[in-house]
């Protein structure tokens, strides 16, 4: 691609990996395609969608004409891979935070755990975690999270168009998820532990599919960023 290719408009699929933050991915494009592409240092460029920092997979990045794009793509359904953990909760319902709570799990079989995917089938009502990026009274759940505070969270309607258990092996359950803009994985990771009358944190997420678009199409940053050198 040339450098009017990318001012023209580009959707790029781009693989984030664990511990790097949306934004930090899109930077680091952002950097590269300054550097190595010749790009104007304020050219347009943005993702179609937050994956949290201990999630992998899928980042749509627009650049150009084509971050007027972002909105569309945003509300394109998404599928998810990963792992719940079942037994024990967190606080931020992921990795984030320590275990704080554990409950039983003796009661647990193939045959519940199979039944309770079925509550969650279709339009829910769903609560965000306490550790996101949605603001209450002007400021982010996660600053009242980490100030103590205690916050009451409006539920809001989501859908989850398609839910599959792919593995079970106790504590842990794999799980494949289709759902609209806007569900917390995180949160169906704590309210299926909770249907089941026990616990139940993410320990893996992976976002696999944005509408048309497959995460086995898209490519590492680093990856990109050497196709630029040997490109430009």
């Amino acid at each position: 691609m040339t450098t009017e290719d990318f001012l023209n408009g580009q959707v790029l699929l781009i693989d984030k990996p664990l511990h790097f933050t949306s934004f930090q991915a899109v930077n680091k494009l952002k950097y590269a395609l300054i550097n190595k592409a010749g790009l104007p240092k304020k050219f347009k460029i943005g993702h179609a969608g937050t994956l949290d920092p201990l999630a992998s997979g899928l980042l749509l990045v627009c650049t150009g004409k084509f971050t007027k794009k972002i909105a569309e793509l945003q509300g394109q359904p998404k599928e998810y891979t990963g792992t719940f953990y079942i037994g024990a909760t967190t606080p931020s319902y992921d990795l984030e935070t320590e275990i704080d709570q554990t409950f039983p799990t003796d009661h647990i079989d193939e045959t519940l755990i199979h039944e309770t995917v079925k509550q969650f089938l279709g339009e829910i009502d769903q609560k965000p975690p306490i550790f996101s990026a949605i603001k209450k009274d002007g400021v982010r759940l996660y600053e009242h999270a980490r100030a103590g505070e205690t916050v009451e969270i409006a539920a809001r309607k989501t859908t989850i168009h398609e839910f599959e258990i792919t593995r079970i092996a106790l504590p842990e359950v794999d799980f494949r998820v289709v759902c609209s803009k806007g569900t917390y994985i995180r949160s169906l990771a704590y309210d299926f532990g909770k249907a089941m009358n026990s616990g139940s944190h993410l320990t893996v997420l992976r976002r696999t599919k944005i509408g048309e678009y497959n995460v086995e199409d898209a490519i590492d940053v680093t990856l990109f960023e050497q196709t630029l050198t040997l490109g430009f």
